[in-house]
């Protein structure tokens, strides 16, 4: 009887904390945006299970989830970037998990079996509207003509943003034709690459070069502000959508996925499910100016609305991860530090 009792106690015991675990996520991010904060609190709200989160950059996380093998504690990464997402995928970090829930709200190419985008963005063009035609600028493949020779500002080619857009056009054109290109905007460089997006915003704004690539986001957010200097330099350039009598405009996300020693995977699989709720979708739209996964969400965002409507490429986010290391091959040859 006694044996009984015991047995009894330790099933109890057992079904306690496994019972407790699944009220725990521990998050690893590269996300560094404030407006993430009420999401994860409303999550936790929704839920009752509790965040653990360590936020660092996304190659720093990489190098932590690799470090910890099979010990480690990360039960979800999410990063933006599907480049950024690939290399971990590469390392084989994420286990393939399967949600009816995502598979009915997030498109098929907006999806891998590994790890799932939960927002978008475009990649577009800004010009100077002194010196640039928007004309001279409807395609990605026209920032490599001779017409825009001394007038391209970039950031760096390795930066992850950069390498999913030139595995995009590997896609599109093939290997030879998106190095050719990669050499031919490299010849069209005013400047050495250097800074992030918003510099390549102000840069075209001074007159510092014709034309560069951006998030969009980066755009809304300068739209939004109250701030003169910010208000100027949306007064002296123009956006291009790249691309709309062809593939579209190349768009990248913010994505995660459960990681193969996750602890706690259903807690991990709760929360990716309620990333793509409408209300975590909201949040990324009006929060921080992205677009939400899901079709047909309804956000409350002017500026993002302001933008207009367009063509947006529809290449597989699995297709990108596949062609990154490629990518970085080719802006090697050409030159696009």
């Amino acid at each position: 009887m006694k044996l009984k009792l015991i047995t009894l106690l330790f099933a109890v015991l057992a079904g306690t904390s496994a019972h407790a675990e699944e009220k725990v996520l521990n998050l690893y991010s590269a996300r560094h945006y404030q407006t993430d904060e009420a999401l994860y609190a409303n999550f936790v709200k929704q839920t009752g299970i509790k965040i653990n989160r360590i936020d660092a950059k996304e190659d720093e996380l990489i190098e932590r989830i690799k470090n910890e093998g099979a010990q480690s504690p990360a039960d979800v990464f999410i990063t933006v970037d599907a480049a950024r997402l690939a290399k971990a995928d590469e390392l084989e970090l994420f286990a393939p998990f399967k949600s009816k829930l995502i598979e009915s709200r997030i498109p098929a190419h907006l999806r891998s079996a590994d790890w799932v985008a939960f927002s978008t963005r475009a990649r577009v063009m800004i010009y100077n509207k002194d010196s640039i035609k928007p004309d001279d600028v409807l395609n990605y493949e026209d920032l490599a003509g001779p017409r825009l020779k001394g007038q391209v500002c970039s950031r760096s080619g390795a930066h992850p943003y950069n390498l999913s857009l030139l595995a995009s056009l590997i896609a599109h054109l093939g290997e030879r034709k998106a190095e050719e290109w990669a050499k031919g905007v490299v010849a069209n460089f005013a400047r050495q690459p250097k800074g992030g997006d918003t510099d390549q915003i102000k840069a075209v704004a001074a007159g510092e070069c014709g034309v560069a690539i951006s998030n969009s986001y980066y755009l809304v957010r300068l739209m939004r502000s109250t701030k003169p200097e910010d208000r100027k330099i949306m007064e002296k350039i123009g956006i291009v959508w790249p691309n709309q009598q062809a593939q579209g405009v190349h768009i990248n996300i913010s994505g995660g996925g459960m990681l193969k020693t996750a602890p706690h995977k259903e807690s991990a699989v709760k929360f990716l499910e309620y990333l793509v709720s409408d209300e975590a979708q909201r949040y990324f739209a009006d929060g921080n100016n992205e677009w939400p996964a899901v079709p047909g969400v309804k956000t409350d965002n002017e500026s993002l609305a302001a933008l207009g409507s367009f063509k947006a490429d529809q290449l597989p986010i699995a297709t990108l991860a596949k062609n990154a290391a490629l990518a970085q091959k080719i802006y090697d040859r050409a030159g696009w530090k």
